[in-house]
C-alpha cells in the first residue's frame, strides 16, 4: 500500500474530497483522514470538501462542522486526496481543486476506477474506502475519534457486515476500530437503521408498487419527484429502499429508480451474485461494484428498467449457457 507519511512529507496544505451526494463511506473516509491529519500533522492546513446533502445523522463525528461546502477561489493545495470517487466528474465542484493540486492522490475501492491520480491506491476487493483509510493510518494511530467515522463507513458499505464485499480483513479492521471504545451499536442504529416516519412511508409505497421482470429474476420500483415532494424526504433518505428489494425471493437483480430532476432518473442496482451490476452501470455511463452500482437515465423510468433488464438478461443467459456446457 501507499504510505500516507511519504505523501505528506513537506506538505503545508492538504485538501480532501469525496464524491457528490456523499454516502457514509465517502463521509467517513474523508473525516477519518481529516481527523488523522489534525492529530498527527497539526502543522498542515487541512481542508475537507463535501456537498451538504449527506444525512444529518453523520454529524456526530467530531469536527464535522468544519467541513467546507462552498468552493471559493483559493491557491492549489500541495496534496489533494480524492476518496471513494470512481471517476473525476463525481468529485463535482471539488474537481478543480483536485486538478490544481501539486500532488493528486486517489484512494478508492470501485472496480470501475481508472486510476486518475498521480498516486493511486485502488483495491476493488476492499469493502470500503473507509477500510483502506483505516489500514493506511494503521492500528497504532487510530483512537476513538478517528475510528468513529471509519467504522461508520465500513458498516454502511458492507450492509452491517453482510454483503459479499465483507472479508476477514474487513472484520479484523472493524474489530480493532471497536477496540478503541466507540459505541458501535449506536453508530449502526443511528446512522443505518433509524428512519423518519416519512422515510418509512415512502419506503412502504415504493415496495408496494414494485414489479417483477425477467420471469421474477429482476425486481424494480420507481419513486418520482412528486413522491419525494409529497413525503418531504431528501434523496439520501431513499437509501434503504433497494436493499429491501434485493432480498425478495428468487430475485437476481434489484433496481430502484428515483427521479433526481424532472425527467432524469438515478438507478440504484443491487445483485444477489449472478449479475455483475457494475458492468451494467458502466454500460450506461455509471459505475460501482459487482454487487452494488448506479447510473443515470434521461428517459421514462419504465424504459430505463427495460434497458437494464436487457443487459441483465444477457448476463444471465451467458451464466446458464456456461453451466450447461460444463454439465456436458
Amino acid at each position: 500500500m501507499i504510505s500516507l507519511d511519504d505523501i505528506l512529507t513537506g506538505a503545508e496544505t492538504v485538501g480532501i474530497a469525496g464524491h457528490i451526494k456523499p454516502d457514509a463511506d465517502a463521509f467517513g473516509s474523508c473525516m477519518g483522514l481529516y481527523l488523522f491529519l489534525k492529530q498527527y500533522y497539526p502543522s498542515i492546513k487541512a481542508s475537507v470538501y463535501l456537498e451538504d446533502t449527506y444525512s444529518e445523522s453523520y454529524e456526530f463525528v467530531q469536527c464535522s462542522d468544519e467541513i467546507i461546502h462552498s468552493y471559493p477561489s483559493v491557491p492549489g493545495h500541495d496534496v489533494f486526496f480524492s476518496l471513494d470517487c470512481s471517476d473525476p466528474p463525481r468529485l463535482g465542484k471539488a474537481l478543480s481543486y483536485f486538478n490544481a493540486a501539486k500532488t493528486r492522490v486517489v484512494i478508492d475501492h470501485h472496480v470501475s476506477n481508472p486510476g486518475f491520480g498521480m498516486i493511486n491506491e485502488i483495491q476493488p476487493d476492499a469493502s470500503s474506502t473507509s477500510e483502506l483509510i483505516a489500514l493506511l493510518i494503521g492500528k497504532d494511530r487510530v483512537g476513538r475519534t478517528i475510528a468513529e467515522p471509519l467504522y461508520m463507513g465500513i458498516a454502511h458499505d458492507t450492509g452491517i457486515f453482510k454483503y459479499s464485499c465483507t472479508s476477514s480483513r474487513t472484520m479484523a479492521t472493524a474489530g480493532w476500530l471497536m477496540d478503541t471504545g466507540i459505541e458501535f451499536s449506536k453508530i449502526c442504529d443511528d446512522t443505518f437503521y433509524k428512519k423518519s416516519f416519512h422515510q418509512t412511508q415512502i419506503t412502504g409505497k415504493a415496495l408496494a408498487q414494485s414489479d417483477l421482470m425477467l420471469g421474477g429474476r429482476m425486481i424494480y420500483t420507481v419513486v418520482t419527484r412528486k413522491d419525494i415532494e409529497f413525503y418531504q424526504v431528501s434523496l439520501h433518505e431513499l437509501d434503504g429502499i433497494v436493499p429491501e428489494l434485493r432480498v425478495t425471493d428468487g430475485v437476481e437483480i434489484a433496481v430502484f429508480l428515483y427521479e433526481v430532476t424532472p425527467g432524469e432518473f438515478k438507478a440504484s442496482l443491487r445483485s444477489n451474485g449472478k449479475v455483475d451490476v457494475a458492468a451494467i452501470a458502466v454500460h450506461f455511463g455509471g459505475g460501482g461494484h459487482r454487487m452494488a452500482a448506479g447510473c443515470s437515465f434521461r428517459a421514462d423510468a419504465y424504459k430505463a428498467a427495460l434497458l437494464i433488464a436487457d443487459e441483465a438478461e444477457k448476463q444471465l443467459k451467458e451464466t446458464y449457457a456456461e453451466r450447461d456446457s460444463e454439465r456436458l
